[in-house]
C-alpha cells in the first residue's frame, strides 16, 4: 500500500493526478458538476442528441416493448430483433456490407484488432493512436510498429520491408488533436502492400461527411478503401456501445474471434432502438453540423486573436497548448472560477510537455456560449510569454 501512496503523491506533486466530477442531471451545455453550475466545452456529445427530447421518447417508447437488460451474450439468447435493426441500418448508414454491435469503442477495438492480427502478423498503428487501439495492439500479440503520426510515406517504407500478414490502425480523427487522418493516401499505401486498413471513426461519425456518415465518407472511400470500419454510439449518437462495419467475411470472423464481443451481455435492446431513431436524426442533421462548424471557425479566428495557440483541427475538438501541466491546470480552474467547464488533458494521455485545455463544441451550444467562453479566455490572454498561473491571478470571480 505504501507504494501506491507514494505514486499517488508523485503524481499530485507532477501536476498529473485525476479527480472525477460527479455530474447531475441530463448531459447537456448547461450542467451541475459537484453540486455548482457549470457551462461545459469539453463533452463529445458533438450534435446535441444525448439530452435530445426525441431520443428521450424513442426510448421510453422502447423500454415498454422490450424490457430494460440484454441478459445475456449476443451468441448465447441476447442478440434481440432490436439489435438486429441497429446493425442493418448501421451497415447501411456507413455504405459497409454488415454490421456489428459492441458495449463501447474501448471494448470494439480491443476485439477487432486482437481478433484480426496474432502472432506472427504485424500491426502497424500511428503514433498518436487512441489508448483502445494501443492496447488492441498489444492484447494482440503480433509484432507493432508505430508510424509517425500521418506520416503515409513512412509507413509505406515500413509496409515495403515487412512481410506477412499486415494491419494498418487510424484513429480518423484523432481525439486530443482533432486532425483527420490522410485516409485516402492511407487506403492507396495499403492497396500497394496488401495491407488491411481499419479506421477508428469514432470522433468522426455524425460529424463530418455526407449526412454524418464520417471522415471516411468525407474522403469519398468505399468498403474496398478501408475494409473495416469501428464507430462509436456514446459521442455524435448519443447513446451509448459502439460497432465494426465490415465485409460479410470479416463480420462471420469477427462473430467467431473477437472476445469482447462473444463473453459480454448484449446492450440493453431499447437502447438499440433508441439508437435506430438517433441515425436518423445524424442523416437529418445538416444544419447542426452547419451551426458546429460556424462555433468552430469562429473560435479559432477569436482565440488565435487573443493569442492561444491552437492545432490545426478544422472538428469540434479545439486544443489550447500550454505545455506545462501546473499551467493548464491553472488555466482551466480559473474558466471554472468563470463558470466555465473545459477540462485539462496532461500525460500520459498526451506527449510530455505537451499539456492542453481540449475544448470542444456540441451543436447544442449557442454562439452566446461561446461569447461567454471567449470572454472568460480574453481574462487571460497571454500578452506575454509567463506562467499561465501569473496570467490568471487578475482574474475577478465574475460569472460571464
Amino acid at each position: 500500500m505504501r507504494n501506491f501512496i507514494s505514486e499517488l503523491e508523485q503524481r499530485k506533486e507532477a501536476g498529473l493526478y485525476r479527480v472525477r466530477r460527479q455530474v447531475s442531471g441530463p448531459q447537456q451545455p448547461a450542467l451541475i458538476a459537484d453540486g455548482k453550475g457549470l457551462l461545459s466545452f469539453c463533452s463529445n456529445d458533438y450534435l446535441g442528441l444525448a439530452n435530445h427530447p426525441d431520443s428521450i421518447e424513442a426510448l421510453r417508447t422502447a423500454l415498454s416493448d422490450t424490457g430494460l437488460g440484454g441478459a445475456a451474450s449476443h451468441l448465447i439468447c441476447g442478440h434481440h430483433e432490436a439489435h438486429q435493426r441497429l446493425e442493418e441500418r448501421l451497415a447501411a448508414f456507413t455504405g459497409r456490407s454488415s454490421a456489428l454491435l459492441f458495449s463501447t469503442g474501448y471494448m470494439a477495438n480491443l476485439g477487432v484488432i486482437s481478433a484480426l492480427a496474432g502472432r506472427g502478423d504485424t500491426i502497424f498503428s500511428d503514433q498518436l493512436n487512441h489508448a483502445s487501439i494501443i492496447d488492441g495492439c498489444i492484447l494482440s500479440r503480433a509484432t507493432v510498429r508505430r508510424y509517425p503520426h500521418g506520416d503515409v510515406a513512412s509507413l509505406g517504407a515500413m509496409l515495403a520491408e515487412t512481410d506477412g500478414h499486415k494491419l494498418v490502425v487510424t484513429d480518423g480523427v484523432f481525439s486530443m488533436d482533432g486532425d483527420v487522418a490522410p485516409l485516402r493516401a492511407l487506403a492507396k499505401v495499403c492497396r500497394e502492400h496488401n495491407a488491411l486498413l481499419v479506421v477508428d471513426d469514432a470522433h468522426g461519425f455524425g460529424v463530418l461527411g455526407p449526412h454524418g456518415q464520417g471522415s471516411v465518407a468525407e474522403f469519398g472511400l468505399s468498403e474496398d478503401d478501408v475494409p473495416v470500419l469501428v464507430g462509436t454510439l456514446g459521442k455524435a449518437a448519443g447513446t451509448s456501445g459502439a460497432f465494426v462495419a465490415a465485409p460479410d467475411v470479416l463480420m462471420d470472423y469477427l462473430v467467431q474471434k473477437a472476445r469482447t464481443y462473444i463473453y459480454t451481455t448484449a446492450m440493453p435492446p431499447a437502447l438499440a432502438l433508441a439508437t435506430c431513431n438517433n441515425l436518423d436524426l445524424i442523416g437529418q442533421g445538416g444544419e447542426r453540423r452547419k451551426h458546429l462548424r460556424s462555433l468552430t471557425d469562429r473560435f479559432r479566428q477569436e482565440a488565435a486573436a487573443l493569442g492561444y495557440s491552437l492545432m490545426p483541427s478544422t472538428t469540434p475538438i479545439q486544443p489550447i497548448m500550454v505545455g506545462d501541466n501546473q499551467e493548464t491546470l491553472a488555466l482551466s480552474r480559473a474558466l471554472e472560477a468563470q463558470g466555465l467547464l473545459v477540462t485539462a488533458i496532461r500525460p500520459p494521455t498526451v506527449p510530455e510537455g505537451e499539456a492542453r485545455l481540449r475544448v470542444t463544441f456540441s451543436a447544442a451550444h449557442s454562439h452566446e456560449d461561446l461569447d461567454k467562453l471567449l470572454q472568460a479566455l480574453a481574462y487571460c490572454r497571454p500578452v506575454q510569454p509567463v506562467p499561465a498561473s501569473a496570467q490568471c491571478s487578475a482574474i475577478d470571480n465574475r460569472v460571464v
